[in-house]
This record gives structure tokens, sequence and C-alpha cells, in this order.
């Protein structure tokens, strides 16, 4: 383990603006978001505290993407430098886990989304203030990184203790030392201690609200899968897709095309499964026509089709969807009926038909 003084922090950031587009989180009435970094900006970065309004997912999967321009040529902004991101957080990085999965996980890949994950940089940075919303403890993770960073930042009182999860994290090491001291057993001590602390707080949040823990979910679609309760959270739900748009896991895109500076361009746009035309056909049929199916499928594709297929519950307990929802329906409490409908209906008859 390194310590990496405050200091050699910027002096790594303003190094790595000449090769990266840098954002690092910033607290902008309230609430942190990823910022653009540039080398003497009047910004100050947070790397502690808790994940930042945008996910890592919008840097690598942003919502709207040229992906061609003309008759077929390459996306004319591929030559924007890299993203390197700073002060990500270890749902976030589950997030990326998934979305490689999803794009990377067996051919062919989503070229302009390999690309930009080949290029760019993970530093993540250990939670040290969760929000009241946050629940990875429940589903396996924990409020720090653990793999599939570049670096990860634990803040301590002499900076921030530092370790390599990759390749390019080793190669960043080994090319400045004049950054990475030898960490000593004080500033170790001192990273152990919070995250402990900031574990042992999450796990209380998830048990204040109930929250089931990941064993729980296991195999729980089995069982919830033909229940009423979808029906019946479907009522409040208002179709807005505001949980789509948040989370850090969702990766459903479409593909249209425009004019672009009067050239024909094809543009790559976020779907939302939420919405009515979601899964509609080219002759009209929809096999999700009613808001309850399309709700179930969220957590059907979450909770069950991503842990049997890809090996990964396709949710990090971030909570941005809990705040996003303006109808307030509560991830954590739809867990908690999943499992309690999971168990009372695996051995009664379907009670919701194809054609309710």
């Amino acid at each position: 383990m390194y310590l990496v003084s405050k200091t050699s922090l910027d002096q790594f950031l303003a190094w790595a603006c000449g090769s990266y587009r840098v954002f690092v989180p910033v607290n902008r009435n309230g609430a942190l978001h990823f910022t653009r970094y540039e080398p003497g900006a009047p910004i100050a970065a947070d790397l502690g505290v808790c994940r930042a309004s945008e996910s890592a997912r919008d840097f690598f999967f942003p919502p709207r993407k040229r992906v061609a321009l003309g008759l077929g040529g390459d996306d004319a902004e591929s030559s924007e430098k890299p993203v390197c991101l700073v002060g990500v957080k270890a749902c976030d990085v589950h997030g990326l886990a998934v979305l490689d999965a999803a794009f990377l996980g067996q051919a062919p890949h989503e070229p302009l989304y390999a690309r930009e994950r080949a290029r760019g940089l993970i530093i993540a940075s250990d939670c040290t203030a969760p929000r009241e919303t946050c629940f990875c403890t429940a589903i396996g993770e924990h409020p720090h990184a653990w793999v599939d960073f570049d670096l990860n930042l634990t803040p301590v009182p002499r900076g921030y203790v530092a370790v390599s999860a990759s390749e390019k994290g080793d190669r960043l090491i080994a090319e400045h030392p004049e950054w990475f001291a030898l960490a000593a057993d004080e500033d170790i001590v001192a990273r152990e201690t919070l995250r402990s602390r900031i574990e042992r707080q999450v796990r209380a949040q998830c048990a204040a609200a109930g929250v089931p823990d990941r064993a729980a979910l296991d195999g729980v679609m089995d069982g919830a899968y033909d229940s009423g309760f979808w029906r019946d959270l479907a009522s409040a739900c208002v179709e807005c897709g505001a949980c789509n748009t948040v989370c850090p896991t969702c990766h459903c895109f479409l593909l249209h095309d425009t004019l672009d500076a009067g050239e024909n361009a094809r543009f790559r746009t976020w779907d939302a499964c939420l919405l009515k035309d979601f899964a509609r056909c080219a002759g009209g049929g929809n096999p999700r026509a009613k808001l309850w199916m399309r709700l179930r499928n969220r957590f059907d594709k979450k909770f069950s089709y991503f842990p049997e297929t890809a090996g990964i519950i396709a949710c990090t307990g971030c909570g941005r969807c809990v705040t996003a929802c303006p109808a307030r329906i509560d991830i954590r409490s739809v867990l908690r009926k999943m499992v309690d409908h999971g168990r009372r209906d695996q051995s009664i008859p379907a009670v919701i038909g194809p054609g309710a």
C-alpha cells in the first residue's frame, strides 16, 4: 500500500489533464457532481463523502452520442481525449462491471464503449459519509471498491492510502514514484478503522429499512414473478423512466438517424424499459403492453436474468432511484416485498395472466 499526499494528488491531477479529460466530484449546493478539472481551476475536489449525482456510466455510455457520420464513417468525436474519473465510488465501479458484462461479455462487443473503457482511467475512492438511501451491503457490496478500478484512494489524516488493481495502476505507480510513498502502519490502521465504521453504518441503515440481504434475493423472482403485487406497485408508478435514467447499470439504447451539420448521422440514445413503447415491435405488437409487466421486467432483469446469465446482480445499492422517483417508489421496499411474496407465492398458482 502507498500513501499519496494531497500535494501529490494535485500533481497527479495536473499531469492527467495532459492525456485525459479529468472529472472530479465537487460539492455544489449540497450535492456532489463530477466536474471537469483543469490545472489551476478554483475547484475543490471532494474524494470522500458518497457517490456523486451522476454515475460513471454517464461518461463511458453517455445519454446521447453520435456513432456514425456520413455513409458509414467512424464517429467524428473519437478524437476526444479519454476519460479519467477520480473519486468513483464502489457502487459505480460495480455499475461499470455490469455494463462490461452487457457490452463486452460476448462478441460482438459494443465498439464505442469498448474503446472508451480501454482508454479510460478509473480512480476510485472510499465512501466516508454514505447517504441515508445507500444499501450497497445488502446486495453483497461494500462502501469501498476492492476490484475493477485502476487505483483506489482511501482518505486518511496524512493524505490517501492508495492501492492498484490493474496494469494501468501498476504502471502509474512505477512511472511516478515521486507521488507514492510506502504507507505507514498508522495510515493502514486509519484506513481499516474508517472502512469498518462506514460498513457498520450502511449495514445498520439496511437493517433499519428492512432491506433483505443478498442471500435472500437469490432465486426470489422464481416465486415473485407471477405475484399480484406488481400490479399494486404499478398503480403508483407514473412511467417517467427516472429510475432508468439515474441507474448506473441500465444500458438499453436505441439508434436513430437524423441530419447533423448537413450530413446523415446516426445517434445512440438511452432507452428506458418503463416506457410504453420500449418493447413495441415493428408490426405493432408489444409483449409488455401493461405498465406492471414493464415494472416487473425491470426487477426480473436486475435480480434474476443478470445473476443467472452473467453472474452479477444488476443493482449497485446506490439508492439513486429512491431519490429520483416522483412517486416515492423505494427499491428497498420493493425488494422486501419481492422476498415476502416470493416465499409466500411459491406454492400457489399464478394470480396474474398475460391478458390481465
